[in-house]
């Protein structure tokens, strides 16, 4: 009988085993992530256009003429270098592993710092991008609708800004219970369409409407603090425009993967088309804008547009087309680490009915939230730093460089030797990191250009956001 006993427990421990794995492959098939691979290259170009245009191109002659021309044409240019450079970085990453796929920002910033220390960098980061987004084009949507309502009946009765993101949200309640990101694809499609037509409407119109009379093209604050505020605020709406990279993972994710032909070929081919896109779209409408608005420039470029009013309602139903596309390609990640805690973690059964409550309940608090604070511009200078900054400018790079670790005592090697240290310590260890990869390396590099960008961005957009949903706020009565 004793010596009987190992192999039975050994055969128990198998199948115990064998259980545990179909279990957790029975979950990754429903969770919404990783439950479909067979997206093709366009399908990442038209996600990534749906996550990157939106709000944030709107914002941008607001920003330009908080930012000046110089400055503003520096930033914007930076940033579509910078990014493109980090979001290759993480296409790269994604299969670094042979055999294993980072399916999720946070599974990479596990195995770049630790599982604890690299959970507590990347998800509440990842969170704030992702949720503020959503609260972001809550009011975004509703905005458009209420400008579409008013500038095809001029003449009916005010209806208030409340009603009309209850409205926008209303689609939502029945969209988000798309599983995955495959089932949004018609949806995405749709919407990176309407981002370049609206873009379009946006710049040609302007240039229709002429350079307004008495045009300024100064700084519109009367103090050196208003004005220095409104730059950092004006940082923060450029980050904003930058922020697919919060999804990028995720959507390569859904590609088909092989030894002889990975995923990150189609992926990146589909970023190359998108980031054209992008150009196509942030370019004419931030330099066109601004140049014939001046400082004058409302936060929401359409809404300086009165004329052609049919044109510019059409403008605005596309941009509740496209917002409708982003919001879901933002609340997906959400839904997959809700989905993921509440099955892996606490163990509820994955049904259909967890997936309704919980989805239901994701857009009833941004919602709420984008009701309760509709601060369009505030919103975009506050969020955009606060956490775009780090999760598209430089944490690739820190990520790139705790991987990657090069050759010793080559000038990549002293310029970030101090990253050998242990990632899984303390915070301290990560900052120390970058500090002194700052300190020690000479020349500057792409890395060091990147990094310190996104921390200026990070420190001092906020603040002014910040600032400007304060002043905002003076004068707004809830609800109304």
């Amino acid at each position: 009988m004793g010596t009987q006993a190992p192999p039975e427990n050994g055969y128990g421990r198998s199948n115990s085993l064998e259980e545990k794995s179909a279990k957790e492959k029975a979950i990754d098939e429903w969770l919404p992530i990783t439950s479909s691979r067979n997206a093709k290259w366009w399908y990442s170009a038209f996600h990534n256009v749906t996550a990157m245009v939106g709000a944030g191109v709107l914002s941008l002659p607001y920003a330009m003429s908080e930012l000046g021309w110089g400055p503003g044409v520096t930033v914007l240019i930076l940033s579509w270098i910078i990014t493109l450079y980090t979001l290759w970085q993480m296409v790269e990453m994604h299969e670094m592993v042979p055999g294993r796929r980072f399916d999720r920002y946070h599974e990479l910033g596990q195995y770049a710092f630790g599982e604890k220390l690299g959970l507590y960098i990347v998800v509440p980061q990842q969170l704030i991008v992702e949720v503020g987004v959503c609260i972001v084009y809550m009011v975004t949507g509703g905005k458009s609708l209420k400008k579409f309502h008013d500038t095809v009946c001029s003449t009916c009765k005010d209806i208030k800004l409340t009603y009309f993101i209850m409205i926008f949200a209303s689609v939502h309640f029945v969209l988000s219970h798309l599983p995955n990101f495959n089932s949004i694809s018609g949806v995405s499609l749709a919407a990176a369409v309407m981002s370049l037509s609206y873009s379009t409407i946006a710049w040609g119109a302007s240039v229709d409407k002429g350079v307004q009379q008495d045009v300024q093209y100064g700084y519109k604050a009367k103090t050196t603090a208003g004005t220095v505020f409104n730059f950092f605020s004006a940082l923060g709406d450029v980050a904003f425009a930058y922020a697919g990279h919060n999804v990028v993972l995720e959507i390569q994710a859904t590609i088909p993967s092989t030894p002889e032909k990975p995923s990150k070929g189609p992926m990146w081919r589909g970023v190359i088309v998108a980031y054209i896109v992008v150009a196509l779209c942030y370019f004419p409408v931030a330099l066109v804008g601004y140049w014939m608005f001046g400082n004058s420039v409302q936060d929401n470029i359409l809404i300086s547009l009165e004329k052609p009013a049919w044109l510019i309602a059409m403008a605005n139903m596309f941009v509740v087309v496209h917002v409708i596309g982003s919001y879901q390609i933002y609340a997906m990640p959400v839904f997959d680490m809700m989905e993921t805690v509440l099955v892996k973690k606490l163990n509820f059964k994955p049904s259909t009915t967890l997936r309704f409550i919980v989805r239901n309940l994701y857009v009833a608090f941004t919602m709420f939230i984008g009701i309760t604070f509709p601060f369009f511009g505030g919103l975009l200078g506050f969020f955009g730093g606060f956490a775009f900054a780090p999760t598209t400018y430089f944490l690739p790079c820190i990520m790139w460089l705790a991987i990657y670790k090069p050759r010793k005592f080559s000038l990549s090697w002293w310029t970030n030797w101090v990253c050998k240290l242990d990632f899984d310590s303390t915070t301290t260890s990560l900052l120390r990191c970058a500090s002194n990869w700052f300190l020690f390396s000479f020349p500057f590099s792409v890395f060091q250009i990147c990094i310190v960008f996104g921390l200026m961005l990070m420190i001092l957009s906020p603040i002014g956001g910040l600032r400007q949903i304060i002043l905002q706020a003076k004068d707004y009565e809830f609800y109304s």
